[in-house]
């Protein structure tokens, strides 16, 4: 199948989702798309049975879509900008304390006690997991997923203070979790000698700290070239060359694009709004990049959902992954509970945040896509990608549907 034409078919299938889900289920767009991917999904599933050519068709058609490269190299830069675009970057600044140890404390300590509690539960039930392949689990399912994430937090009211830490980790920890991610893996693929404490700290500065460096620099070159004219079209023209430059760029220099994003979007969103954009160009910008954002969020979702026909489940993987989302669960609890007691004193928030933070931590597309990256040589791949694929199931859609109700049983208007 071309590209043209497989692009074509996700654009339908997502739109006839999204309005089905405008129409009648009326739920948050992320979950309503998700759920009526996985609906066709398992009606495809089911052609298997009536007719094997057909679904072998179809599986061989989603085999042919790389996701980890459609997300990470395609999708990514421009969902992370516009998600940062439209925060509120001087309010994230009051907070930026308690995002950036949740960001990086939380996402470490999560990451030693998933993979630790993973490795015991494996052992438990029959499952001979190397302890590095563990931790190289706890690593991928630790970041929240920021496109998840502000794709359901948008439609829900929660304390300015709360919302902020949960959309700011997910946008900075993604970062932190993707170098933990890299570094695991390759000790896992060269062993544990292969590398030293001392480059493991030399990766996460260029990676992290050249990507908000990078990110900087080229939200004030946007902001530059915007604020010397006044013509919309060309300033829109400006962000969206700025987004696929800048994380090209950035790879190519082996820094964080995530990042960079992340940076950039802040700055332009933040800077560029009061003294860079006509009113006309502001509206125009926001509208732009609130449908780019709407686009592939649809798109993104209806490939999580596409994904469960090429996942091999077994029937001795089902206890493993539903006592792994037990495990995840309060592993983040746990993460996010001792940086906020030792930090207390100096943090807004109030006591049932690790709650809300808790269970407003969602795993989206990110997480798949590192688990399908580990190599097919790997032993176990298969296990871990199913492991997954329920914990992001989970996540999306059980704690997204109940995100409302815990919210006004935690925060109540009345």
């Amino acid at each position: 199948m071309d590209l043209f034409t497989l692009i074509t078919l996700l654009i339908v299938i997502a739109a006839l989702f999204a309005y089905l889900n405008t129409r009648w289920l009326k739920l948050p767009d992320a979950i309503g798309i998700m759920v009526l991917s996985l609906c066709f999904s398992a009606l495809l599933i089911s052609l298997n049975a009536i007719h094997p050519a057909w679904f072998g068709l179809v599986r061989r058609a989603v085999t042919e879509i790389d996701f980890g490269r459609v997300l990470f190299d395609v999708m990514l830069s421009f969902l992370l900008f516009a998600g940062a675009f439209h925060t509120d970057a001087t309010q994230l600044r009051i907070e930026r304390r308690s995002v950036m140890l949740f960001a990086l404390i939380g996402v470490l300590l999560s990451t030693a006690l998933v993979g630790t509690g993973l490795y015991l539960i494996a052992g438990w039930l029959g499952f001979a997991l190397p302890y590095t392949l563990c931790l190289l689990f706890g690593a991928l399912i630790s970041p929240t997923d920021p496109i998840a994430v502000l794709g359901i937090l948008a439609k829900f009211k929660l304390p300015e203070s709360v919302k902020l830490n949960i959309v700011g980790e997910s946008l900075f920890n993604d970062g932190v979790g993707v170098v933990v991610f890299a570094t695991i893996y390759r000790i896992v693929i060269n062993g544990a000698d292969s590398i030293s404490a001392g480059e493991i700290g030399l990766l996460f500065l260029e990676e992290a700290g050249g990507g908000v460096l990078f990110g900087l620099a080229l939200g004030y070159g946007m902001f530059w070239l915007m604020r010397s004219i006044n013509h919309y079209q060309t300033e829109v023209i400006i962000t969206v060359a700025g987004v696929m430059g800048g994380y090209l760029l950035a790879q190519k220099l082996h820094i964080s694009g995530p990042l960079a994003m992340v940076v950039a979007g802040l700055f332009v969103g933040d800077h560029a709004r009061e003294e860079a954009m006509s009113r006309q160009t502001e509206e125009y910008i926001d509208k732009f990049w609130e449908l780019i954002d709407s686009i592939l969020n649809a798109l993104l979702f209806v490939l999580i959902g596409l994904e469960l026909l090429i996942i091999d489940f077994q029937s001795g993987y089902w206890l493993i992954s539903i006592v792994t989302v037990v495990l995840v669960l309060l592993s983040r609890f746990i993460s996010i509970w001792v940086p906020f007691n030792l930090a207390r004193r100096w943090l807004d928030l109030d006591d049932n945040a690790p709650i809300m933070l808790t269970w407003g931590g969602l795993r989206g597309g990110l997480s798949i896509a590192m688990a399908l990256s580990i190599s097919n040589e790997l032993p176990h791949k298969d296990l871990l990608v199913t492991i997954t694929y329920g914990v992001v199931l989970f996540s999306v859609i059980g704690q997204g549907l109940t995100m409302e109700r815990l919210i006004r049983r935690l925060y109540p208007t009345d």
